[in-house]
């Protein structure tokens, strides 16, 4: 199999790692936490002969080319259009509590991407959502608001996104806070609802709140210097507007069922994806019913759902952890229009942006449209149910 440059390179950088911010040894074996994926899926029978048909059936395919709306451009993160003002606008990473006392929640569904990782090791590993918004002046109200931890910092950096939460455990989170790349945030600033809860379940970003946040911090609502490279063009390798792939036809050794999307790492919630063959989107449940937004009752509903295997480290006695997000090679899925096939993530510093290949070592080419992420433990990847 011929690799292109950019995955071959990948092997270079792996010595590199070790010091990286997140790229600690896993409390598991050292072997579990290198795994990575060995291509055991690609056949043998991938011969020259099996190249120039996938050669003729791929150039034999339309591409439609969809024209983009006066006034619009292409989104960074859906290839979807968007208005043109919003071009260079940074988007907002929002902390959402995700127990079941928080709920119901407000504005999820309205999200471009949506990240969920276990918060912490206890309470049954429960976990928090991550809520990425280009167009954060459209928020009518978002949240509940809840505290960050250090992943949550590292990922949003590669957005060039602004945190936006209510604290968090200051010595886990401080050193990456108060760093040149990760001090532009917001904490504890946005509105109290009285929603008749504790007060931890009462911050919500309303209309406004992000205006007023932006203007009296000095910070940047566009792209900075710490923006990382290719991340104001797009953050995933998106098909051509217009267009749709379905995973049959991409000729992947292994493409298998995709219609529920069981992630049994994530106990505290019962996180699950359920595929919609009408609307052709993945749509959210967690303790055991589908999740809707308080506002408009809207489905948080996905085009793409993306799976990656992530060793962490616990932090403390509190729970406390750090996924080791800077990784090569790890393991993955790719899950859309009902059908899954098997990827390798790749992040190579706290400012580089997550790779994603396919089993056939190319750049993953995904669906426009809005996407979920999931962080699964490594140590319960086995668990993972896709039928």
């Amino acid at each position: 199999m011929k690799m292109n440059k950019k995955v071959m390179s990948i092997a270079l950088v792996g010595m590199m790692l070790s010091s990286a911010i997140g790229c600690g040894k896993s409390s598991e074996s050292g072997d579990e936490a290198t795994e990575g994926l060995s291509w055991e899926s690609i056949e043998d029978n991938s011969t020259e002969e099996a190249s120039e048909e996938t050669t003729e059936d791929e150039s034999a395919t339309e591409i439609v080319t969809a024209e983009i709306p006066e006034g619009m451009y292409l989104s960074e993160l859906t290839g979807e259009p968007i208005d043109e003002a919003l071009k260079d606008q940074r988007p907002i990473a929002a902390m959402v509590d995700n127990e079941s006392i928080a709920l119901p929640h407000y504005g999820i569904a309205e999200s471009d991407v949506v990240y969920e990782m276990m918060n912490s090791t206890a309470n049954n590993r429960i976990t928090r959502l991550m809520c990425i918004v280009k167009d954060w002046e459209a928020i009518t109200q978002m949240g509940s608001i809840r505290s960050t931890r250090p992943t949550n910092i590292i990922l949003s950096a590669e957005w060039n996104a602004v945190l936006c939460h209510d604290g968090g455990p200051a010595v886990h989170i401080n050193p990456y806070l108060s760093k040149e790349w990760g001090d532009n945030h917001f904490s504890g600033t946005f509105s109290r609802v009285d929603n008749g809860k504790s007060r931890e379940y009462t911050e919500y970003i309303l209309s406004g709140d992000l205006d007023s946040n932006f203007a009296n911090s000095g910070f940047s609502t566009t792209y900075n210097e710490y923006t990382p490279e290719g991340a104001k063009d797009k953050h995933f390798n998106f098909t051509t507007w217009g267009n749709e792939i379905n995973l049959e036809d991409k000729g992947y050794a292994k493409c298998i069922d995709a219609n529920t999307i069981d992630i049994q790492s994530f106990a505290h919630n019962s996180s699950k994806l359920v595929y919609n063959s009408e609307t052709k989107e993945y749509e959210y449940y967690e303790y055991g019913d589908k999740h809707t937004d308080a506002e408009d009752s809207e489905a948080a509903s996905f085009k793409n759902v993306i799976l990656q295997k992530c060793t962490f480290n616990q932090l403390d006695d509190n729970g406390y952890l750090i996924y080791n997000c800077i990784d090569i090679n790890q393991p993955g899925y790719y899950c859309t229009n009902g059908k899954a096939t098997d990827i390798v993530w790749t992040k190579t510093g706290e400012l580089n942006m997550t790779q994603f290949f396919d089993s056939q070592a190319n750049e993953l080419e995904i669906n426009t449209g809005k996407t979920y992420i999931a962080l699964i433990p490594a140590d319960t990847w086995d668990t993972l149910v896709i039928e």
